[in-house]
């Protein structure tokens, strides 16, 4: 009979992403394999990285092990040979509170103990089912005591780096991550007068602006999911305009929107009109309507919104580029780039950047995660753009969308999520520097629509 854990599925997926998008193999159940700590060093030992559960009543605790488990009476005075964090998640909820030590595990008297600096913070003793934290270095447990545990599972991680750095990065990933998210589902725009934030992407053919529509969709969600269909990087394949909604894994729709529109050609005729552009920023064109681009929409189309309201236009505009082509953009599309933010200075609109298609998205926070690394490799294309646009570097964000990948990266998220803040923070300085006036007869023009 196959043995097999007590986490759930998505337990089992949220721990996986937490350690970097790992995979997970069950060494150990104490109900099946035993309940001393030679029984679980029988199972455990020389398995490289591991992860320790246990389960509490509605709490599960796990503890991290880089690298092997340690010793009977091994010495634990040595620094930097192993490398653990705890990490706790109550049942029913996806947020994980974490921990690092600082000092090597060790085994004594039947216990498998954790320090941090000379103070024990946890230990595990298998043969009484009891699990210690102490309450000093892990407040959420209230006073330090002895718990009885009702299973003890350990996995080995298999995937997963030999590098205490790598470790402290997608750990800090995980934990911005979550920071990340809870400011985007508690944002609301600056002003009441308009309940949703519109942003649109603009780009040349194939620079990305539907894959990153598809991967901010997909961080919220919480898995992947592919709504926009994605074109070639030669002809594009989005041919309408779309308005496209943001939910949450609960399904709650939030205070912004997407605007996806068909890629900017290099020749006439080719790609969507400047005209359409002119008419979207504006708030004329409705959601849904088929792009021809010879021949751009006029008020006498029929859906043509003749009298739009500040929530029907664009609060944001956001060139979406190709990191790797930057230096090769032909003199036509940057006057049609140029032309455009011209077009969005007039109204007074919000824009910045977006290099999409980095190759290596961990070069490109700083470890705090709050500002690009100034040494990554894409800082002259991020040069070339502001001084091409006119766009302050902090209004230049780096991203690699999601392609064909099938789970998250919590890295991967955070740069995509710390790019939709930026746009949103964007929008709200559009919007806060509104002319008395104009929000006056904007306030009188939405009461009279009432």
């Amino acid at each position: 009979m196959a043995v097999t854990t007590r986490l759930t599925w998505n337990e089992e997926k949220s721990l996986q992403k937490l350690l970097g998008n790992v995979s997970l193999s069950l060494l150990y159940k104490s109900h099946v394999h035993g309940d001393t700590i030679q029984d679980l060093l029988q199972r455990c030992s020389h398995q490289g990285s591991t992860v320790t559960i246990i389960y509490l009543g509605h709490v599960i605790v796990g503890v991290f092990m880089l690298k092997h488990y340690p010793k009977i009476w091994e010495d634990s005075g040595e620094q930097n040979l192993s490398f653990c964090f705890l990490f706790t998640r109550r049942y029913g909820t996806t947020a994980m509170e974490t921990f690092f030590f600082n000092r090597r595990p060790k085994i004594a008297a039947e216990e498998l103990q954790f320090f941090f600096c000379d103070e024990q913070a946890l230990s595990l003793n298998p043969k009484s089912k009891q699990f210690f934290i102490s309450s000093s270095v892990f407040k959420t447990f209230g006073s330090g005591t002895w718990y009885d545990y009702l299973e003890c599972e350990v996995f080995r991680v298999e995937g997963i780096k030999d590098d205490p750095d790598s470790i402290r990065k997608i750990h800090g990933a995980s934990q911005h991550r979550e920071n990340l998210l809870t400011d985007l589902k508690t944002y609301k725009p600056i002003t009441d007068l308009v309940p949703k934030i519109r942003i649109l992407l603009l780009g040349p053919v194939g620079s990305g602006k539907s894959s990153f529509f598809n991967s901010v969709k997909s961080v919220f969600r919480g898995h992947m999911t592919r709504q926009a269909i994605a074109g070639s990087e030669i002809t594009g394949i989005t041919e309408q305009y779309r308005i496209y909604s943001i939910e949450d894994e609960n399904g709650r729709s939030l205070p912004f929107m997407f605007c996806d529109s068909m890629g900017l050609g290099e020749k006439e005729g080719a790609g969507v009109c400047m005209d359409d552009i002119l008419h979207i920023l504006k708030g004329s064109v409705p959601d849904r309507y088929q792009f021809n681009p010879h021949k751009p929409i006029t008020p006498n189309h029929p859906a043509f919104i003749t009298s739009p309201s500040l929530k029907d236009r664009i609060h944001c505009v956001v060139y979406v580029l190709d990191v790797n082509s930057i230096n090769t953009i032909s003199s036509t599309m940057m006057s049609k780039l140029k032309r455009i933010k011209g077009e969005a200075l007039n109204y007074g609109i919000a824009h910045v950047a977006l290099l999409t298609k980095v190759n290596n998205c961990y070069e490109v926070l700083q470890d705090n995660f709050q500002n690009m690394n100034r040494s990554m490799t894409y800082q002259s294309q991020i040069m070339s753009v502001s001084k091409m646009l006119g766009i302050p570097i902090p209004n230049i964000m780096a991203v690699e969308n999601y392609a064909s990948e099938r789970e998250l990266d919590h890295l991967k998220d955070v740069l995509i999520l710390s790019a939709v803040r930026q746009m949103l923070r964007a929008a709200d300085d559009f919007l806060e520097d509104l002319p008395p006036e104009k929000t006056d007869d904007i306030a009188r023009m939405s009461q009279h629509c009432i």
